[in-house]
């Protein structure tokens, strides 16, 4: 998915019941939108466990730290759970000052946060990009 208001989410891997995706840019004022129509996407789609790759977050305010904990409630209510991998030092500050590291679990990697999901439900890390299809540039 290209950048939409400073935001883009992409699939990296998933299953019936659960997915990573890259969360790169910023998620702030700006981009909530995007994020909440996106992630109400995931869920409807039978999603319950989703694992957002937070390498490329570069900047998370209190709107985007909104948008978390309310995917972060969803999910819950749906018997599922938010991980949060890979997180850096800015958005890291954000969920240590406001206390929200302890409802929202952060891994450093995918493949550990993926290891605390139950093994149905759990996407298969990493992606085997030889069954993937070549990108297509214009014709």
């Amino acid at each position: 998915m290209p950048y939409a208001d400073g935001l883009a989410i992409t699939t990296l891997a998933s299953c019936d019941t659960g997915a990573v995706l890259r969360v790169s840019g910023e998620l702030d004022h700006g981009s909530e939108g995007v994020f909440r129509v996106t992630m109400g996407a995931c869920v409807g789609a039978g999603y319950r466990y989703l694992t957002l790759d937070c390498s490329a977050l570069t900047f998370c305010d209190s709107r985007g730290l909104n948008c978390l904990l309310g995917l972060h409630w969803l999910l819950r209510r749906r018997q599922g759970r938010l991980l949060l991998a890979c997180v850096g030092r800015r958005v890291r500050q954000v969920l240590d000052q406001t206390g929200s590291g302890e409802l929202l679990p952060v891994f450093t990697t995918v493949t550990r946060a993926l290891a605390t999901l139950p093994e149905g439900h759990r996407p298969v890390w990493p992606p085997d990009t030889a069954r993937r299809p070549a990108a297509q540039g214009p014709a």
